[in-house]
């Protein structure tokens, strides 16, 4: 499966969320509820887990997808994803870091390739 960068620099098509939408799989989308549930420490339903990716114009978003200040900046700026933002990185990006530090690297190194 091809990767699908999101603004964050996350593949898209390594979430679960993604890849039960995709396979229509009812089980992935119950066992990603009940696991996004327990590390979220909120209830996740398994019919809220349906998600064709970040950068999907329309499609279908998980949830948090739908409400990411990332993911909203980016498509509001118009840019592949931040790393290609003249803001890079901004207050939104350095506090994501934090908790995701993958995603620095991942921008990073599309900056570097760039």
């Amino acid at each position: 499966m091809a990767d699908m960068i999101a603004f964050c620099s996350l593949n898209c098509a390594i979430c679960p969320a993604y890849q039960a939408t995709q396979h229509d799989d009812f089980e992935a989308r119950r066992q990603t509820a009940e696991r996004w549930s327990e590390l979220f420490r909120t209830e996740i339903k398994p019919e809220g887990i349906y998600c064709d990716g970040c950068q999907t114009e329309g499609g279908r978003l998980f949830s948090y997808c739908r409400v990411c200040e990332i993911r909203l900046c980016g498509r509001e700026r118009g840019v592949e994803n931040c790393a290609l933002c003249a803001d890079y990185p901004c207050d939104k990006l350095s506090r994501f870091f934090e908790i995701a530090p993958q995603t620095k690297e991942g921008l990073e190194k599309i900056r570097a390739d760039r």
